[in-house]
């Protein structure tokens, strides 16, 4: 050691150096021991390879000509006061940048961040090396105070360069409020934008220390849940195909108020990604929406069906075939007592926050619908089934809110025994003449218990036989079985909903509760007879799930769909006019398609039936209606309701990337937008932004902007 080097130390000592911070003091380890562990790595190296630097003339390997020097200081005083470890902090760095290490790679920041003045990385004397680590001193200072204010930019040379001409990488350090960027790509990987080498830092982040690149304390570890959904399940299907009219005239179907898909959807929207084909049903995005059928006046006839023909939106040479359902209204004063039993998922894959917390205040928005009348059970299942509230009077609301408060996730998911324990709670509670439902609540993981699908779907189909119906409410993401949801709700006569948030909550448990729970009509079935002389093709959009054999009709066995009251159902079929030009199937070489009879009507495009059961009969009815030729000129002359629902069924066919038609999210929103509507709710206005949001999400899709020229909403 020389005498100038004792003046240095010396004069450090007696310097006055600002209080350090906590994070500074992590910092400054971090540095020292990063510092030391590439000195003893060089060190290693050095008798294998050749000197990079052996004079003054040539580029040194460190700041001061004797390294170990440094390290025994560092050993003796670097970690025993945090003063000496911050003066350490930027000596450790020029180590470090300056010995043959891969350099930390990250991305470059914005043009307004601010730039700090690059380090003392070469020194040609002991009174620059003094000069120097002054300036770093100084440095470090304002880059301590720089961190607490916002954004500073820190510049590390890149190391193992032989050109004094050495290029410099810029690596931003963003203000602890800001997280760092993800990229969510199409399999729903995420990929944190640090742009840095993960090697050397990767001892530092296991300990929870800073990461020396950035200069910031590495963030805590975090699940990254897939961005697109990835792992969620659904049931694969076709698309419904084009069928020929004479020679297929038939098509038979089961109802579906099912809305899971829609909320679904939005969900995936509204967190940035589109979802997978698989996860849109279309039937279920039409049927999301209220639409104002004229419904039966008595509870005689269980609901009243509308029938509308007009243009189709995505392909004008052919026809929409509208078939609307309004079911019975009870009037507000009648109060059917219902015997509810809750069935609430508790399992660990439950423990997110759109899962348990968020199935706790949506049964709190049911709890407030239900009267004196009425009686609530609740079971839980995790690692085991048990009862967490008895049978309680639905007036004593606290009790029943108290017990939902209580619950907490935990466990495996012995689904099946919860649901046996509910069904028995139910049937020991029986109200005759009243309701009597188990609701399901999960984000269906369904892996104890009864593993055999099978098994548990004849399971519930029991139970549904003697009166006791299942609806199914979904949660969360990542797990979410809907094929389980709906294989179950659909053979427990109930539907399937898909609670994606607390407004989503108060529609299906507030403002829907009435079809939610009360069901006024059970199997009910849908068939229609085109006309050979009027329509050449056909295809029914959506329903792929729910299609039945033409012979399922008239068989009162064949299990079918539920309407509750006041729910609305909306089918559609595409047909193609005789004569149109709009054909997909080419005439037979040696038949015709097309009857020669002369007695087939033409004012007629087909005969449409319905067959329901009343919900305690096992006896089906019948309702016949003809569908008459003609309909609306133009899209224009179609009903609002009309437009509305082909304007849903265009963007859930986009969504799904239908075989039929193609049409841009542009044209969809603007004519959903003019069959918009009063929209008391503001349903209709958030179908709006969906389609922006899936429009901004499409490759080759862009925004067509109507605001005035130069407004700076265009782009």
């Amino acid at each position: 050691m020389t005498d100038h080097d004792d003046d240095t130390l010396r004069r450090l000592a007696r310097s006055q150096f600002p209080a350090p911070s906590e994070a500074a003091r992590q910092r400054a380890l971090a540095a020292a021991m990063l510092a030391f562990d590439a000195a003893e790595a060089s060190e290693s190296k050095k008798s294998a390879a050749p000197s990079q630097g052996s004079g003054w003339g040539a580029r040194l390997r460190s700041i001061v000509p004797n390294r170990s020097w440094i390290m025994d200081t560092r050993i003796t005083l670097g970690l025993g006061t945090a003063a000496v470890a911050l003066l350490l902090l930027p000596l450790g760095y020029q180590l470090y940048s300056s010995t043959a290490i891969t350099p930390l790679e990250a991305p470059r920041p914005p043009a307004s961040a601010e730039t700090r003045p690059e380090f003392a990385t070469k020194t040609e004397s002991p009174s620059e090396v003094s000069a120097a680590v002054d300036q770093n001193l100084a440095e470090q200072s304002r880059v301590d105070d720089s961190v607490a204010e916002g954004e500073v930019v820190v510049r590390q040379e890149a190391a193992g360069q032989t050109s004094a001409a050495t290029p410099s990488a810029e690596i931003a350090v963003a203000a602890p409020a800001e997280p760092a960027p993800v990229l969510a790509n199409k399999s729903g990987t995420q990929q944190l934008l640090a742009g840095r080498s993960a090697a050397p830092l990767a001892p530092l982040a296991a300990a929870g220390a800073m990461d020396f690149a950035e200069g910031l304390p590495a963030p805590e570890p975090r699940l990254l849940v897939p961005a697109d959904g990835d792992g969620d399940q659904f049931t694969q299907f076709a698309e419904s195909p084009v069928k020929i009219v004479a020679e297929e005239p038939v098509s038979t179907f089961s109802i579906d108020v099912d809305t899971a898909s829609y909320s679904y959807v939005r969900k995936a929207l509204t967190d940035g990604w589109l979802p997978s084909p698989e996860a849109v049903r279309i039937e279920e995005m039409i049927n999301y929406f209220d639409y104002g059928y004229a419904g039966p006046e008595t509870a005689e006839v269980s609901f009243a069906s509308s029938l509308e023909v007009y243009p189709t939106p995505w392909n004008p040479k052919t026809q929409l075939v509208q078939i609307g359902i309004k079911g019975y209204v009870p009037p507000a004063g009648e109060d059917k007592p219902s015997n509810l039993v809750f069935l609430l998922d508790t399992s660990g894959s439950m423990d997110e926050p759109d899962k348990l917390p968020l199935l706790k205040r949506a049964f709190g928005v049911l709890v407030n619908q239900l009267g004196a009348n009425d009686t609530v059970s609740i079971v839980a299942y995790a690692g085991s089934a048990g009862v967490v509230l008895p049978p309680t009077a639905a007036s004593d609301k606290p009790a029943i809110l108290a017990a939902l408060n209580r619950l907490s996730a935990g466990g495996s998911t012995a689904g099946a025994e919860g649901i046996e324990l509910a069904y028995s709670l139910a049937e020991r509670n029986r109200v005759a003449g009243g309701i009597n439902r188990v609701i399901l609540a999960t984000d269906g993981d369904f892996n104890v218990g009864i593993d055999d699908p099978e098994a548990l779907k004849t399971y519930i189909k029991t139970k549904r036989d003697s009166g006791i119906f299942l609806s199914v409410l979904g949660f969360g993401q990542g797990n979410y079985g809907d094929d389980t949801a709906q294989a179950l709700a659909q053979n427990g006569n109930g539907n399937a909903s898909y609670i994606d948030s607390f407004r989503e909550a108060q529609k299906v448990l507030g403002e829907e509760i009435g079809g939610t729970l009360e069901t006024i009509a059970k199997d009910v079935k849908i068939q229609v007879e085109f006309n050979p002389a009027v329509v050449a093709e056909y295809r029914l959009v959506g329903y792929e799930t729910r299609a039945l054999n033409r012979e399922d009709f008239n068989n009162d066995k064949v299990d079918a769909g539920e309407i509750g009251a006041g729910h609305t159902v909306t089918a559609i079929y595409e047909i193609t006019p005789v004569g149109s030009g709009a054909e997909l199937n080419d005439p037979l070489r040696y038949g015709t398609d097309t009857p020669t009879s002369a007695v087939l009507p033409a004012n007629e495009i087909g005969f449409l039936k319905i067959r329901y059961k009343a919900p305690d009969s096992d006896q089906s009815q019948l309702i016949e209606t003809p569908i008459p030729a003609g309909g609306a000129a133009t899209l224009a002359e179609a009903s609002e309701d009309a437009r509305w629902a082909s304007a849903v069924a265009a963007f859930a066919q986009k969504l799904k990337g239908s075989n039929y038609g193609e049409i841009s999210y542009e044209a969809i929103r603007e004519q959903a937008q003019a069959a918009r509507g009063a929209d008391e709710n503001g349903y209709r206005a958030e179908f709006l932004q969906l389609v922006r949001l899936a429009q901004s999400l499409t490759p080759g899709e862009g925004f067509v902007c109507t605001a005035p020229e130069g407004n700076r909403n265009c782009r």
